[in-house]
């Protein structure tokens, strides 16, 4: 029984190490992808920033009418 609590500790930690060791080398990738990206100039999608404003407009109206009724009319 204490050979087996051994090997479950030893693999949890060789597992921890490996679980770190993937997320340095996610980081480092990551922080090379935003050093490509950085000197990029930014776009803004004109079309695509109203249509969200359209639909947070219409959710906006829509809960006024759901939670007030015809109150506001």
């Amino acid at each position: 029984m204490d050979n087996k609590k051994k090997a479950a500790a030893m693999a949890a930690v060789m597992q921890y190490i490996k679980d770190e060791e993937v997320v340095a080398s996610m980081q480092s990738s990551y922080a090379a992808a935003q050093a490509k990206t950085a000197s990029q100039p930014t776009f803004i999608n004109q079309w695509g920033s109203n249509g969200r404003q359209a639909q947070m407009h219409m959710r906006n109206l829509l809960q006024m009418k759901s939670f007030h009724g015809s109150k506001l009319r």
